[in-house]
């Protein structure tokens, strides 16, 4: 049979690996698609060592792909929103396949691309966009299809769970473990997107609509970052059984869904706590399966660039069926999306881990129960130490049950207007992924 012409757009680590891959395997994965796989073309700005292209069509304009006639499936590899989301409509337009990794582009402009798609009878495979080489979307979208999803939770971004692996493993502090990640390669040199929760964010988007069957909404996912995190919180952490993880969170309550990224305390014998290093993990709770974790590589050449192949077999395999029979984009027919609400952070619910700076007098303790029990919050657990000597100040670190951010707000304010407590009580979400 007549193999299917791929044209591989971006030659950087991924797409690299993606060549790699379909080079090294081509036997393998012809067996498994049914039909072989050929690199036709590539588009790419500067050569790859790391990638022998041998005799391929080589290109600098990433639409000439797009437009080539002889091109099957466009591989979409180059990252960013604009040029990408060009890039995919016109192959699109142009009755392509289109196999992408880039979970900005599909998180922000999905909703679009899969209209699009879908009028033009053609497969937006985007598998790699989620936790690298982890397969999650493919067992949250099909293997997981008996199921109501109660929740999704995810270390989903393998920078910030390296910089806090190292936090709580050796004490060190943020600036410098970022310094580290950054020399590694782990980090970019501008890191907002991994440290400020941007990145996992996209990846939660994803997840969610596919978990629960609502269109794509970035913009009303909330972000928090780790950069103001300290060893000394990680160290109370641990102390008190939990773990702090850089967690993406989407649950679905009878008011709507949480879609939030924050730090996050996890207690220490849970699976997902003891993810470390640049390793990911995704939780999922269905009402019939029960959790599930989905742990491994999310990033890096070829755990990624397992993803891109694997969607490229599913595309091979489904390129010739009716577009009415195919897996939906996201999971549930696109005529049957929720318009379930997502929720905003302050009618989320969560417990909270409290750290207060309070001077060494009698009652503070007592004002500080009063304030939580007249806005209903109770408390799990208190840990109080011994005065610290540069300051003479007493650090009250509590645990409290679950209630709403709103409530929990409004608590935080009334503490720090007492006279006894010094500077900004240090709040973290607690989640017990029961």
């Amino acid at each position: 049979m007549k193999p299917v012409k791929v044209g591989i757009c971006g030659l950087g680590t991924v797409g690299s690996g993606t060549f790699n891959v379909l080079k090294r395997n081509a036997e393998e994965i012809a067996r498994r698609a049914g039909r072989g796989i050929e690199v036709a073309q590539i588009a790419q700005r500067r050569p790859n060592p790391h990638c022998d292209t041998g005799s391929t069509p080589i290109t600098a304009d990433v639409l000439a792909v797009a437009d080539n006639p002889e091109i099957d499936v466009v591989v979409e590899l180059i990252g960013g929103y604009t040029l990408a989301r060009e890039l995919v409509l016109r192959a699109i337009a142009n009755g392509k396949h289109v196999v992408t990794a880039n979970k900005a582009l599909i998180a922000v402009h999905g909703n679009e691309i899969f209209a699009r798609a879908r009028e033009q009878g053609v497969i937006v495979a985007f598998e790699a966009s989620v936790a690298g080489g982890i397969p999650v979307i493919k067992a949250l979208r099909e293997g997981l299809a008996a199921n109501r999803i109660n929740w999704v939770a995810g270390i989903i971004n393998g920078t910030g769970n390296f910089i806090l692996s190292e936090m709580r493993e050796k004490g060190r502090t943020f600036p410098d473990v970022l310094a580290e990640a950054q020399a590694l390669g782990y980090a970019e040199a501008d890191p907002t997107f991994d440290v400020e929760g941007i990145d996992a964010a996209h990846k939660l988007t994803i997840l969610a609509s596919i978990a629960f069957g609502i269109p794509l909404q970035f913009d009303k996912a909330y972000t928090e970052g780790i950069t103001r995190l300290t060893t000394a919180d990680v160290g109370y952490a641990e102390a008190l059984g939990y773990r702090i993880k850089h967690l993406g969170v989407a649950r679905s309550t009878a008011q709507g869904i949480e879609l939030r990224v924050h730090p996050t305390l996890i207690p220490a014998d849970r699976l997902i706590a003891n993810v470390n290093g640049v390793m990911n993990a995704v939780m999922v709770n269905g009402d019939a399966v029960g959790s599930t974790l989905f742990y491994g590589a999310g990033a890096g050449r070829e755990p990624t660039a397992s993803a891109v192949v694997a969607d490229l077999v599913d595309v091979v395999r489904a390129m010739t069926s009716d577009p009415e029979n195919r897996v939906p984009h996201l999971a549930f027919q696109p005529d049957a999306l929720s318009d379930h609400p997502v929720l905003p952070i302050e009618s989320c619910e969560s417990a909270y881990y409290l750290r207060i700076q309070a001077k060494d007098h009698p009652g503070v303790l007592a004002q500080v129960a009063s304030i939580l029990s007249a806005r209903g919050i109770n408390i799990e657990s208190i840990m109080q130490k011994e005065a610290e000597e540069h300051d003479g100040l007493v650090p009250m670190i509590l645990i409290t049950h679950r209630v709403t951010e709103r409530h929990m707000v409004e608590a935080i304010t009334a503490l720090e207007a007492l006279d006894d407590v010094i500077g900004d009580v240090v709040r973290i979400r607690v989640e017990h992924l029961n």
